[in-house]
């Protein structure tokens, strides 16, 4: 006799009621959850996540898949591992190397049942590839996907640029440049026809000649410093992809000498620990209320439930770069 058909004797309950218990359900009586529940304490009765799958259609695990980990990463990953805990999901962790084939692995694995669902975070397949892949379990994207293709909540980046723009012109500054993420993101595309709109609408230099791009780690940061300090013209401002490429370039502004922010103002984005701790004024990317807007997408189609999302907006940080 099985454990699970021992635990139906001992209990007196039939099947469908110790499942519930099993799997958590609600609707199970007190008094039937206590029982139930003492009997498998008694036989050490480890609950088979396949037999829960048979039962509910459900792992009860959802998949993300990203790259790689930073603190922007993990800031997201963290929230959406607290949000679906309290829905009693678990989270398997993808990370690809921007690998296509090992990528493609997690999308087997929700065709083949063995996650409910998917939060890709960044993937270089593409979209339209991964989007047939929806047939098989919901999928939400943090990385934006064009249009008809994969859900994501990602917020246009161009609002937040505005943000920065504004608040560089308020103060005086008038040739910007750019160091900007990957050139084909739709990301890098909504800030760079942000900037150039803004600049025109003020009548202010567009510096396409100063745009540079793949400029992510504060590695990369010190590098696009150096060639800024390479030009005929230092700007007078500079916008980054992240606040690691603008701690680059604040650690390579001070290496040559170059005065923060009397003849370089330097703005980040997405308000990590490290921008705080250094001074470097950036836009504050409420990137865990996205976490939470991920999973409550996914829940709508798990659960069968609509959880109402709020809006949300970048904020500008203001601090000693600027």
């Amino acid at each position: 006799m099985s454990k699970f058909d021992e635990i139906m004797k001992l209990s007196g309950y039939s099947k469908a009621t110790v499942s519930r218990v099993i799997n958590h359900s609600p609707h199970v009586s007190p008094e039937a959850r206590q029982k139930i529940t003492e009997i498998m304490k008694q036989l050490h009765y480890i609950p088979n996540r396949n037999a829960i799958s048979l039962s509910t259609g459900q792992t009860k695990q959802i998949g993300i898949v990203t790259s790689a980990t930073n603190e922007i990463i993990l800031a997201f990953m963290n929230q959406f591992i607290d949000t679906a805990m309290d829905y009693e999901f678990q989270v398997l962790i993808y990370t690809t190397r921007d690998d296509a084939e090992i990528e493609l692995q997690a999308f087997e694995d929700l065709r083949s049942k063995r996650v409910d669902g998917l939060v890709i975070m960044t993937c270089v397949n593409p979209p339209e590839k991964l989007k047939a892949y929806c047939e098989y379990g919901p999928i939400v994207s943090w990385q934006r996907m064009g249009q008809d293709e994969i859900p994501s909540v990602a917020m246009d980046q161009a609002e937040g640029y505005r943000l920065a723009l504004e608040h560089l012109v308020s103060k005086g500054y008038t040739r910007i440049a750019n160091a900007f993420g990957r050139a084909e993101s739709l990301n890098t595309q909504s800030r760079r026809e942000a900037y150039e709109s803004f600049m025109e609408e003020k009548g202010l230099p567009v510096m396409r000649d100063a745009y540079q791009y793949s400029v992510f780690t504060s590695t990369d940061g010190e590098q696009a410093m150096r060639r800024m300090a390479q030009a005929p013209v230092l700007p007078q401002a500079v916008l980054c992809s992240n606040d690691y490429a603008a701690i680059g370039i604040l650690c390579e502004a001070r290496n040559q000498h170059i005065q923060v922010p009397e003849q370089l103002a330097i703005v980040g984005f997405d308000d990590i620990e490290l921008s705080r701790v250094l001074g470097i004024t950036t836009i504050h990317n409420p990137i865990a209320e996205q976490a939470t807007q991920a999973f409550h997408q996914l829940w709508a189609v798990l659960g069968k439930q609509e959880l109402q999302s709020e809006r949300l907006c970048y904020e500008l940080i203001e601090r000693e770069t600027t």
